[in-house]
């Protein structure tokens, strides 16, 4: 029995070796800066209250459309509503009511620059593809992506003019390391794969062996100490 847990336990080692590493590795480098900082929260100061000269005004029509939730943001331009309509989102000025137009390069920009901690330099703007998004920002979602000299990009999204997301050089790396960790390096998102289920399977098998053959190595040598 002895023999074939030991031979059983090998095997399994060998094949479960690299990938107990990557996670090691992986998680390793995951916890080695605090996650505001991986995210690029330190990069933006919070939003500022919303301030009214008069009382706000809904778009025309607005009351006898069923919605999920309405919101009064701030931004750059100045405050506004944002109104999630039929699967869409759409924004409205609350002073006159007039529904906004979508937000353009240079006001993405604006965005960042008024929330920017620090100096910021704009090195490039593109606008995403809401069915073919980027890696790091894998939302179904028109945004700018406002880049920064030192290669951080500031997704502003298209319709609200909300900063979604932060995406620093080490968020990118850290986002690598959690696609190693899961074992999804295409999607990055896919905690249920067969490859994590297979090889966690062979590990916990390894683990059981090992803690079998323990006890049995040490009897054994003192039954030959005795």
């Amino acid at each position: 029995m002895r023999k074939t847990l030991r031979r059983w336990h090998l095997w399994t080692g060998w094949l479960v070796g690299v990938p107990i590493l990557f996670w090691t590795l992986s998680g390793f480098f995951m916890v080695l800066k605090p996650i505001e900082e991986v995210r690029g929260s330190h990069l933006l100061k919070g939003e500022d209250a919303v301030r009214l000269a008069a009382a706000p005004r809904l778009p025309e029509g607005i009351e006898a459309v069923p919605l999920s939730g309405i919101s009064l943001e701030p931004r750059a331009r100045g405050p506004v509503w944002v109104i999630p309509l039929s699967g869409m989102v759409r924004v409205a000025d609350p002073m006159s009511g007039d529904w906004l137009q979508p937000w353009n390069a240079a006001e993405a920009v604006a965005e960042v620059e008024a929330r920017h901690v620090g100096g910021f330099e704009l090195a490039n703007v593109t606008l995403t593809d809401a069915q073919d998004p980027p890696l790091d920002w894998r939302r179904p979602t028109a945004a700018w992506a406002v880049e920064d000299k030192d290669g951080t990009r500031f997704y502003v999204e298209q319709a609200t003019g909300r900063i979604g997301a932060v995406r620093t050089g080490w968020w990118r790396a850290f986002d690598f390391m959690w696609g190693l960790h899961i074992m999804d390096l295409q999607t990055r998102e896919d905690i249920n794969n067969n490859w994590l289920r297979i090889f966690a399977a062979l590990a916990t098998l390894a683990t059981l062996m090992a803690l079998v053959l323990l006890p049995l190595a040490t009897r054994r040598k003192t039954r030959r100490n005795a």
